[in-house]
Parts: C-alpha cells; sequence; structure tokens
C-alpha cells in the first residue's frame, strides 16, 4: 500500500502532463507572426577595401527575426556568428583573422548582433539600430535591409551594416606595405518563411 506522500492525484497528473507535453509548452500567440530563418540560401560575408583582396563569408552562424505584433516594428534581430568559421579562400587570412589583433577567436569566439527596434524607410527598406560586438567590444550599429516577398509568407532581407575597425580595435598587425580601408561592409542575407501567425505589417 502506498504512503500519502506517494499518492498523486489525477489532477497533479494532468498538470504535469500539461507542463511536460508538447501541446503544453509556450508559444508565440496565434496572431503574431513567426518566422524561420534558413540558413541554407542565406548568407554573412564581409569585404573590406584593400591592396590585398580581403573578402570572406562565415560558414557557421545562427539569426532569429521574432516580433510581437504584426506591426513591422515590433521585429527583433538577432545574428550569432562563429567567427573562427571564416572562409577567405586562403587558410593564411583566415589564420590571421582568427588571432588576438582581429577576431580575436581565442578569447572571444562569437560575433553578435542585437537589435530590438526596427524603423521602417520605405515601403520595402527597414533599418535595425542595435548593438554590434565583435571581439568583446561592443557598439551601436545600424543594419539597412531591403525586403523581397513581403506579404507572401516566404521571403528575403538582404543588406549591409557597416562599422569602424578602429572602433573594434583592429589596429594592429597589419603589414606596413598593405593598405587596407577603415571601413568593414558586412553583407546579411536572410531567407525566412513565416511557420505561422498573420503577414507582418508594413506601412505603404
Amino acid at each position: 500500500m502506498m504512503k500519502p506522500c506517494q499518492k498523486v492525484s489525477r489532477l497533479q497528473i494532468a498538470v504535469l502532463t500539461l507542463l511536460f507535453s508538447p501541446a503544453g509548452r509556450a508559444q508565440a500567440p496565434p496572431d503574431v507572426p513567426v518566422f524561420k530563418i534558413a540558413n541554407e540560401g542565406s548568407t554573412v560575408s564581409f569585404s573590406i577595401k584593400s591592396s590585398m583582396a580581403l573578402a570572406g563569408t562565415f560558414d557557421k552562424w545562427d539569426a532569429t527575426l521574432t516580433f510581437t505584433s504584426t506591426d513591422v516594428t515590433t521585429g527583433v534581430l538577432d545574428i550569432k556568428i562563429d567567427a573562427g568559421s571564416v572562409d577567405t579562400g586562403s587558410g593564411m587570412k583566415n589564420g590571421k583573422l582568427k588571432g588576438k589583433d582581429f577576431f580575436n577567436v581565442k578569447e572571444s569566439p562569437y560575433i553578435t548582433f542585437h537589435s530590438n527596434k526596427v524603423v521602417q524607410t520605405s515601403p520595402t527598406t527597414i533599418e535595425f539600430p542595435g548593438t554590434f560586438t565583435i571581439r568583446g567590444i561592443s557598439n551601436p550599429e545600424t543594419a539597412t535591409f531591403t525586403v523581397v516577398g513581403k506579404g507572401t509568407g516566404e521571403g528575403q532581407i538582404q543588406g549591409t551594416m557597416a562599422f569602424d575597425r578602429k572602433d573594434y580595435d583592429m589596429t594592429h598587425g597589419i603589414p606596413f606595405f598593405i593598405k587596407v580601408a577603415d571601413r568593414v561592409e558586412v553583407s546579411i542575407n536572410l531567407k525566412g518563411k513565416r511557420v505561422s501567425g498573420p503577414p507582418v505589417a508594413f506601412k505603404q
């Protein structure tokens, strides 16, 4: 015979089932757009004007785009890049960028961008003011995007974010005979699909 402390009521069983079943876990409200960003067909890359070609992509990264309502201005964008996945097509350049003078991968393995604000600048363009962090240094930066396929349930945001490498202490380790611009252009192409909820509302 079970002791009183071992008894589990039907109500308790129902509560436990609700909490731990997939249907009982927190889900987005049905009136909120939910998007999934696909790595396939999406890219994060960079380029710098230099006397020696310097451009590359990142092979490992994650991005999320969430909304708290159908209003486009409620969007939240998060991008997390594995700095060690940089690929310039040159092992020597990759190694240099991963080192302490540039990405400093050993101490700061991730490059991130976080924005919880959207500014619509035209019927098809938006800006995400946010915080960009690289090599452990954070500064405000803005990513500017063109929206493709809005209202269809599938589409892309394609844009750029530029930063000054001096603001992130990337001023050392460059041979004197190589000229490198201060401005770094980051190109972001994110392909997404609305998996639930209504379309995002844009001002026309």
